[in-house]
């Protein structure tokens, strides 16, 4: 069996554990920053809106340019422009500098997370890749587990000041780490344009696009409902994380053996079930619930739709292909947050998570009726795929 555990592959995990940690920090304290700012919960979605959807522009260009250039001045230039946005957080007095302030840093964000996720996937050996990207997704589950906790615990005992500065180091850990990784690169063959979307991965962007609606409801608006049953909302993404570190391994490992479709399915039918039972909670039990069958259903359904969509994806384009689903990622996450908080504003919390379960269920019909033959074809065709030149198909570091 091909190695996985070489040392580009834990830098570049590591790395991505830290970055992610400063990330989602920011999940559950940005949305009461903005409260303490004066703004409402309109503008709590707009401002986690337009953070994401400032991503959805730009990573399509960055996964085109990753396939011609190569992935680490990508990863340099995102982490360096993402720690500047954090820094600067702290300069913010009003809601409308902190809307601009939110479009730089999912800029910064789309650079640099496109970059890292598609140097990791060049780095994973193709028989390992379910695995692989489990493995690899754990540091954001971890990062999930710790950084809404962390950040909670920072905003309520130091300051948002100390919560942003904080942020800043582990940003730079991460820059540290990443640069010492060495990058393997397959330069694109026969190229003169660059590509701004990979067509062969459509039908599971449009899939991955409604799952992540809901997780855009789940990430802005449960530190609010939370709140609104006296429940800590740390509680739920503890337990969310602990369930996704659980399940990532063994659902990558159940991909690897028995392909994507085994754990997809079951895996969204379970996503719907949380957001149910999300809807119907009143106190910390039914969020600890709902919380667990996220972790499982959402857990196992990423890193599978992930591998799915490297297996769709020529081996020259990697880098676009990842970019799209991002995209799609980012899409959901940042329209989930703006159409939801609408939601959540004239009516309630109760059927915003309806809403966001409806959308899943989107995403599994989607899924059966489009990506599913698709899967089944590769199956039946694996060398639908083009192959490289053998002198362009050597590693390049770059």
């Amino acid at each position: 069996m091909e190695r996985l555990w070489k040392k580009p592959f834990i830098l570049m995990t590591i790395g991505n554990l830290f970055l992610f940690i400063a990330f989602y920090m920011l999940y559950p304290t940005l949305p009461l920053f903005i409260k303490q700012l004066g703004g409402n919960e309109s503008q709590v979605g707009l401002a986690m809106g337009a953070f994401m959807l400032s991503a959805v522009i730009f990573r399509p260009i960055v996964g085109g340019l990753l396939d011609r250039f190569g992935r680490r001045p990508f990863i340099i230039w995102g982490l360096v422009l993402f720690i500047l946005a954090m820094y600067m957080y702290d300069w913010v007095g009003g809601i409308i500098v902190l809307m601009g302030l939110r479009i730089l840093h999912g800029m910064s964000w789309a650079v640099s997370t496109t970059s890292i996720i598609t140097a990791v996937t060049d780095m994973i050996p193709p028989s390992r890749r379910g695995e692989g990207m489990g493995w690899f997704s754990t540091s954001m589950t971890l990062a999930m587990a710790i950084g809404p906790l962390f950040g909670i615990w920072i905003a309520q005992n130091q300051s948002f000041s100390a919560l942003f500065l904080i942020a800043v180091v582990l940003s730079g850990a991460a820059l540290l780490l990443t640069i010492g990784a060495k990058m393997p690169f397959r330069p694109q063959s026969g190229a003169r344009r660059i590509e701004l979307f990979e067509k062969s991965v459509l039908p599971i962007a449009v899939s991955v696009f409604f799952l992540f609606i809901a997780y855009g409801g789940i990430t802005t608006f449960v530190p609010l409902f939370a709140d609104s049953i006296q429940v800590n909302s740390g509680t739920f993404f503890l337990a969310f994380a602990a369930t996704l570190a659980f399940s990532r391994p063994i659902s990558g490992k159940l991909s690897d053996r028995y392909g994507e479709l085994f754990v997809i399915v079951p895996a969204l039918v379970i996503t719907i079930c949380s957001l149910i039972v999300l809807s119907f909670s009143t106190g910390l039990i039914g969020v600890l619930v709902s919380a667990v069958l996220f972790g499982l259903g959402f857990g196992s359904a990423q890193p599978a739709l992930q591998a799915a969509t490297i297996r769709l994806a020529r081996l020259d384009r990697i880098g676009v292909a990842n970019a799209s689903i991002s995209t799609a990622n980012d899409l959901g996450i940042g329209l989930g947050a703006i159409m939801l908080g609408w939601v959540s504003q004239y009516t309630s919390y109760q059927v915003l998570f309806g809403v966001s379960a409806a959308s899943v269920a989107l995403s599994l019909l989607l899924f059966t009726f489009f990506v599913k033959r698709l899967l089944k074809n590769k199956e039946l065709y694996p060398t639908n795929n083009i192959s490289l030149p053998s002198k362009q198909a050597d590693a390049v570091s770059k």
